[in-house]
């Protein structure tokens, strides 16, 4: 597998289900903003409504900070829909849900598993530039953590607003960060 960090995403076009209405996605739209994507397998399955459901629970939080989430499935913007209708967990969900029937958008972010047409977890933090900035990716079982990405958006912020400084493991909003230096080396 590449390495995608700092790669800038895929050019795409696709159809999506957002707040009701089939709305018109493409790279365009996601770049000069911050942005998550969030693969996943299919629609109708088990681990799936738990993590956007979670998300959803956490959408107000992403959107304070300027970040759009996009929820994307090699299924139609039509089954998103009719899960959105059917499920008590996606019903919570107002950010779109992209469909990526042809799996080409899936292909792009290099998650693809080829012989179920189906995404892996994939989890990307996109900056205003369209570039990848963080890139987590789950065996199917696995699920994830709206919580923790959210801390990681908070991080790729400020590294990004603060030149020269960087985050350390865990770093929470408001703590001390370092600044590389030869001083540091070996201080730590």
């Amino acid at each position: 597998m590449a390495a995608i960090i700092n790669q800038t995403i895929p050019d795409f076009k696709t159809e999506a289900f957002v707040n009701g209405e089939f709305k018109t996605i493409s790279s365009d739209d996601v770049k000069g903003n911050w942005a998550i994507f969030l693969f996943y397998p299919h629609d109708f399955t088990f681990v799936c409504p738990t993590e956007l459901e979670d998300m959803a629970n956490h959408y107000e939080a992403f959107k304070k900070l300027g970040v759009e989430v996009y929820a994307v499935s090699t299924d139609s913007h039509f089954v998103h829909k009719a899960w959105h209708d059917a499920s008590p967990a996606i019903g919570k969900v107002q950010y779109p849900m992209l469909g990526d029937g042809t799996g080409a958008l899936t292909r792009g972010f290099n998650i693809m598993i080829e012989e179920d047409h189906a995404a892996l977890r994939g989890t990307f933090l996109v900056d205003p530039d369209g570039k990848i900035k963080v890139a987590e990716i789950h065996d199917l079982g696995i699920g994830r953590s709206a919580a923790d990405m959210l801390r990681k958006v908070k991080a790729a912020q400020y590294v990004r607003e603060n030149d020269g400084e960087v985050c350390p493991a865990a770093w929470e909003q408001g703590q001390e960060t370092l600044k590389p230096s030869l001083d540091l080396v070996g201080k730590i």
